[in-house]
């Protein structure tokens, strides 16, 4: 192991996985900065058509660094969980995943280890929002995109207390990611996002971690008017798929009955109230007071008790970490090796 390595109080095994797609011009420079913080490095050349891969089986010679070549451009999400699958096969204990265009600071990776080595988390992922005051940086367009990917990403995930959910540097335990459905997650821009969703249904905790925005030469192929549609269809799926899953298959608590009534209860209104304000409109004639007071209680109980389930909702962001906690040498007998997706 690296002398100048940065230890977390537990000691962990962590692999890095860089997906690897144009990326040539920085990914030998991002290889050689996480040596000194990771056991092992997994480099997936995602079909790339500048090489890559073959740049750093070239470039570096550390035995730690591993290339492996899909042989079809798969998305950012496929080549991660590529990455996923090598990482817990060889054993590691967290996995960190890091772009390859250089723009994730290395020296990150203690602070997005730490909580997952010390049991507080199973998930962990940047947020460039924390600081306020390194905000300025960011172009405007971005902080438009991620304010309103972060909100509807609160809807479709469950964790209502993380923000940028399109953060691409993540940590997490390996005994979570083998029982990801690998081959279920998008595999393409929507990744993160969906990776959180699926964090969800298996109630692992998830944290964010701060960190500055960082912007080089880099060309995003990610704009928000490209994908608003599609991440709208998206996020709505995985909404309705949660609830349902949350409240409904896995149990049926009294935030279940209540979703169930205050939907009733706002149909009920906007039909109810809509017939009759039509009815009424056509024939030139007033709404009764009854009908008016009808609707108005049915609207206003309606929406108290929407508001209380979201309430419940947020109170039930997962808090406790699913995975064990002893890393070194550890296996959790209950998470066998026929748990791995291959």
């Amino acid at each position: 192991m690296n002398t100048q390595r940065t230890e977390v109080p537990i000691q962990a095994r962590v692999a890095a996985v860089v997906p690897a797609y144009k990326v040539s011009r920085h990914i030998v420079d991002v290889v050689l900065s996480l040596l000194d913080y990771c056991d092992h490095i997994f480099v997936v050349d995602d079909c790339c058509p500048e090489g890559s891969g073959k740049l750093v089986q070239d470039s570096v010679s550390d035995s730690r660094v591993t290339v492996l070549f899909n042989a079809e451009n798969t998305g950012v999400g496929g080549a991660v969980m590529e990455g996923y699958r090598a990482a817990v096969a060889a054993g590691m204990d967290v996995i960190v995943k890091v772009d390859g265009d250089g723009q994730m600071d290395a020296s990150l990776i203690p602070e997005f280890v730490f909580p997952i080595a010390t049991g507080q988390a199973d998930y962990t992922k940047g947020n460039r929002f924390f600081d306020l005051r390194n905000i300025g940086s960011m172009p405007g367009i971005r902080i438009l995109g991620n304010a309103i990917l972060s909100f509807m990403a609160k809807l479709s995930t469950g964790y209502w207390d993380l923000f940028d959910p399109t953060n691409g540097y993540t940590a997490i335990h390996a005994d979570v990611a083998r029982r990801l459905p690998f081959d279920r997650i998008s595999k393409r821009y929507f990744f993160e996002t969906d990776l959180l969703f699926r964090l969800n249904t298996l109630r692992a905790a998830v944290v964010d971690i701060p960190m500055d925005a960082k912007y080089g030469d880099e060309v995003s192929n990610l704009h928000i008017r490209q994908i608003l549609g599609e991440f709208l269809f998206k996020h709505a799926r995985n909404f309705f798929k949660r609830i349902f899953y949350n409240y409904f298959l896995r149990d049926v608590s009294l935030a279940s009955v209540e979703l169930v009534v205050s939907i009733m209860l706002l149909l009920f209104a906007i039909l109810f109230g809509g017939t009759h304000w039509a009815s009424s409109a056509a024939g030139g004639r007033s709404t009764p007071v009854g009908t008016i007071m009808i609707t108005a209680v049915s609207l206003i109980w309606g929406l108290q008790l929407l508001l209380a389930f979201i309430g419940y909702d947020i109170a039930s962001v997962p808090r406790r970490a699913i995975h064990r906690r002893g890393m070194k040498g550890s296996r959790s007998n209950a998470l066998s090796d026929a748990h791995i997706v291959s």
